[in-house]
């Protein structure tokens, strides 16, 4: 086995664990994975090496995993019904309408990707029915952990983050981060996401190798552009896209401040069933938006995410949305969209 490393600066992993995630975006001759055995085998002196080059480790993905899961879901929520053990305490005071109306526990989960023929999935920590309580997607990951894994969230202004942070991804075994920047939940910005008190919490996302998602409004865009360029070595993933206007129909002339963000080897883009729906509205078409949206960005930094059940319908009609939203594409992006980006943002994923 020979594993090429780029000819730039070093950066040594804190621990195993950060190396791992990292070595999702790692490109390998000869074989399509690396398991974990091989890769201790290669000692101190390989894990330390990587590059710092964001161009060279984002620029050139590793090809799909050999194995890889046909369809994995990087957006699903779950909420308990054991409200005395997991109470809600939204961000803002007020539990969204989903969690509220249609909200699912992670059993019901489970059983609709048996339905739907999801195999793995990362479910991500839902702030308008938790707040920055994690408990209930942690406690589920570690019921099924070969076949899911968590994406959580906390307040970045707090003294504690880096603590929480850590506690949550090391401890707790949840393998992202997720930045909620709604304020209260809704439909406006809030304006901390760059603030430098965040910081020190990016930091240590970006030392334990966390891919970071993003939840925000357009008006958050100049923020978020600032931490990209300030932290190179963050997957950054921009939820649902920041729903650009696909209903005006080819070219696509509003959705160009997406396609900017293709310039930064960092960003991905996570495709979840709002933007499916858009799609078909209007002058949309997802036979035109979808292939020039990988043309773009690569299909290797695109990955799908069912929303649900915050997105009304069932996760197997949403399976299918999908499947009929992408079949403009070539067998190679649909593989990468549905499973292989996932893998290498989330290696858990992966086997």
């Amino acid at each position: 086995m020979m594993i090429r490393w780029d000819e730039t600066a070093l950066q040594v992993f804190p621990d195993e664990r950060g190396l791992m995630s990292w070595l999702g975006e790692a490109y390998i001759d000869g074989i399509s994975s690396l398991r974990r055995r091989d890769l201790l085998k290669t000692g101190a002196a390989a894990a330390a090496a990587f590059a710092l080059n964001p161009a060279s480790i984002f620029g050139r993905p590793s090809e799909p995993t050999k194995g890889t899961a046909k369809i994995i879901d990087i957006h699903p929520h779950i909420a308990s019904t054991d409200i005395q053990r997991y109470p809600i305490t939204p961000l803002g005071g007020e539990r969204s309408a989903w969690s509220k109306e249609r909200s699912i526990s992670f059993e019901q989960l489970i059983a609709a990707m048996d339905e739907a023929g999801v195999e793995k999935a990362a479910i991500v920590h839902s702030s308008t029915t938790y707040g920055y309580n994690c408990s209930y997607v942690a406690d589920s990951v570690a019921l099924l952990p070969k076949r899911v894994t968590g994406v959580f969230s906390v307040d970045m202004m707090a003294d504690d983050a880096v603590a929480k942070i850590r506690y949550w991804a090391t401890e707790r075994k949840l393998s992202g981060l997720r930045l909620f920047a709604n304020a209260g939940g809704t439909a406006s910005q809030s304006n901390w996401l760059a603030d430098a008190k965040t910081f020190p919490g990016l930091e240590c996302a970006q030392s334990l190798g966390l891919p970071v998602c993003v939840s925000l409004r357009m008006s958050g865009l100049p923020q978020l552009t600032e931490i990209v360029k300030r932290f190179p070595k963050i997957r950054f993933l921009i939820d649902h896209m920041i729903e650009p206007p696909i209903a005006e129909g080819a070219p696509y002339p509003g959705s160009q401040y997406l396609f900017d963000m293709a310039q930064y080897g960092n960003v991905y883009l996570k495709v979840t069933t709002v933007n499916i729906v858009a799609s078909r509205q209007g002058k949309g078409s997802p036979e035109t938006f979808f292939p020039l949206l990988v043309s773009k960005f690569g299909a290797s930094r695109i990955a799908w995410g069912s929303n649900y059940p915050a997105s009304e319908g069932t996760l197997k009609e949403m399976v299918a949305e999908a499947q009929s939203a992408f079949s403009a594409l070539s067998a190679r992006d649909r593989e990468w969209i549905f499973a292989g980006t996932a893998a290498s943002l989330y290696p858990m994923l992966g086997g």
